[in-house]
């Protein structure tokens, strides 16, 4: 199950469960769609690999499997 992380690790803006701009990699790397596209230009930068949009999990769900709370920032981003 995914964590649905909290905020971009790179500029650290709010990525709340019902963001439509948060993009994941396949280990959950999780970033904004402004960095995605502007600095990261489409690939994680921890493991190289795609970033997509991150699906959006129903409230009904939220209840029951809860989103992270962990905010995650790498500050050699940029």
């Amino acid at each position: 199950m995914l964590q649905i992380r909290p905020n971009c690790e790179c500029c650290d803006v709010d990525l709340p469960p019902s963001a439509k701009n948060a993009f994941i990699c396949s280990f959950e790397c999780t970033f904004c769609e402004d960095c995605v596209e502007n600095k990261l230009l489409g690939k994680c930068p921890n493991c190289l690999g795609e970033l997509v949009r991150r699906p959006i999990r129903s409230e009904k769900q939220l209840l029951s499997h809860p989103a992270s709370q962990k905010r995650i920032k790498k500050e050699h981003f940029y």
